[in-house]
This record gives C-alpha cells, structure tokens and sequence, in this order.
C-alpha cells in the first residue's frame, strides 16, 4: 500500500467511527493511536473527499410538489429539486450535490454507458463531490471543448475533474468552446483524433449539462470566448441563454447568429432522443433555465425551492 493510499484509508476509517461507530474525537484517536488533532483532521479529508454521505430518508413535501409541477409543465422526464438555503450560491452547492448523486447512480450502473458532460461551476461541484469509483465499464465524453481562447485549460471544464474521481475512460475534446471561426471550427472538427470523442458525443446515453446567462458578466464573455460587442448584439436578437456554447432565445430556439456557426460542442437539439440533465439554479439564471425548458432542449432538471417557484408562477 502507498503512502497516499494508506492516508486515504486512514481517512475512511476515522469517519467511519465518526459516523457510523458514533465514536466522539478522543475515542478516535485512542482507537488509531494518534492524537485528537490528527482524528480532526482525518475526519476533515473524508469530507473533503466525499467519503462520506448524508442522505435524508424522507421526502420533502413542498419540493416533491415542486418538481411534480416542473415535469408536468414542461414535459419532463426526470425533476429534483432540493431545499432552498440563505443564498443563491448555498443553494447552488445544495444542486450540485443533488447533481452528484445522480451521476453517481448512472456511474453505479452495471451495463456500459455513454456518459456527456458538459461545462460550468454547478456541474464542476457535483463531480467534486462525487466518491472514487471504480466504473471502467463506462466511458465519459466531454460535450465541450476543454481549452480557453488563449490554449489554457478551461477552468470549469468537467472532463479533467471526474478523471481524478473513476476509472473510467475519459474522452476530452481539445478545442476552444467557440472557435475564431466558422472555417477554423470546420479545421478543427476535420482532425482523425477528435473522430472517436466526437462519435461517442452523438450518441451518448445521458447527458449533463449547465445553463449559462447572456449578462454582460456571463461566463462565455467572462472567459473570452465572446466580446462585449457579442454579447449586446446577441442580447439585442433576444438571446437570454446558453447551453455548452450555443445561444438561445426566450423560446429557446438556437439564434441564427455566427456565433451558433462557431461553436464546436456536441450538437444541440429540441427533444433530444436521450436524458438531458440540466443542474442550475438562481435569480439570474430564471430566464434562461425558463427557455430551455420552454425550447426543450433539456429533458431534465435539478434545481433549488425558489428557482422552481420562479419557473412554475
């Protein structure tokens, strides 16, 4: 055993004498032999891990009624929606955790799957909090491009992280979300390497996906992958939203805009022929998740109490 792994167990066994021994910080650290500094923080790195699993075995009434709501409104085949906290930012850890788990339930499933993944810092918390698998039955495709505009890896890519938490085969696709250009994605898109990740994204059986805004400070204008001249003139067609790169209206139609041209994600459609899970939540986001439902280019949802008012008022 190594070292790392070694502390990894250690880690695993504090928390199981925290959690499930009932074992108070002292009585750790005289069952380990270390001091009760080190019981800390053992515990602490079982955390951080995701070693360790609250699970609350009973439902909530409100957010059940909720999700009921959501999926008959907009005809969808999967909705959760958790207990709204004292922010929209706390909130959003709740759904990424959500998120988490349900991941992890497609990750647990024994007959080989075609996962998609796309991008943002919903879905990067959800693969953070996911525990290490061992699931090489499945293989896991990157919907995105997984570079920035100046070659950098893209800091919310999803790809990068869940290869750190399963063994599974991972497939990234080393391109800029948008490319300069039309004839420059059509380049790109052309090269043999990327053939075996792009064919595993058309055809995967499930996939989970961000919603961003169309804000000046949204995340494709922010990481530089649109101008701000981009932005006002999409937001001038009625953009109000985008899912791994391509923009939307309130209706959540694609825009006809050369931005949509430069895009090199996996394509995007109206009901689409797999699960489509979107994990969003928030004031700023309502118009956007709105539209998506609306245009149904999701088929799913995981979401907050006050963002699932919002879409159902």
């Amino acid at each position: 055993m190594t070292t790392g792994e070694r502390k990894h167990d250690d880690a695993a066994r504090a928390a199981w004498l925290a959690y499930i021994g009932g074992c108070k910080q002292d009585e750790i650290a005289q069952i380990m032999g270390i001091s009760r500094q080190s019981a800390q923080r053992l515990v602490s790195q079982a955390l951080a891990a995701g070693l360790v699993k609250v699970r609350i075995d009973h439902p909530i009434a409100r957010c059940m009624e909720l999700a009921r709501d959501l999926r008959a409104r907009y005809g969808l085949t999967l909705c959760e929606v958790v207990p709204s906290l004292d922010t929209p930012a706390s909130s959003g850890l709740a759904v990424s955790q959500a998120t988490g788990d349900l991941i992890e339930r497609y990750l647990a499933q024994p007959e080989p799957l075609v996962i998609g993944l796309g991008t943002g810092r919903t879905l990067r918390a959800a693969v953070e909090h996911l525990p290490h698998l061992d699931c090489a039955q499945h293989r896991i495709v990157s919907l995105t491009g997984t570079i920035s505009p100046d070659g950098s890896t893209a800091y919310y890519n999803v790809l990068f992280t869940i290869a750190d938490k399963v063994t599974a085969t991972t497939f990234p696709l080393p391109l800029p979300v948008i490319t300069a250009s039309a004839e420059e994605r059509e380049a790109l898109l052309g090269q043999k390497t990327l053939q075996t990740a792009r064919g595993l994204s058309a055809r995967t059986d499930v996939r989970f996906v961000g919603v961003g805004t169309m804000a000046p400070d949204a995340p494709l204008v922010i990481d530089g992958f649109l101008t701000p001249e981009d932005q006002q003139r999409l937001t001038a067609k009625g953009a109000v939203g985008e899912i791994i790169g391509y923009v939307f209206d309130r209706d959540g139609r694609l825009l006809e805009d050369e931005v949509n041209q430069r895009v090199s994600s996996a394509l995007l459609s109206p009901a689409p022929g797999r699960p489509t899970i979107a994990a969003a939540n928030g004031p700023a986001k309502i118009p956007a998740i709105r539209a998506a439902l609306t245009g149904r280019l999701v088929t799913g949802l995981v979401t907050d109490e006050d963002t699932a008012l919002a879409l159902t008022a």
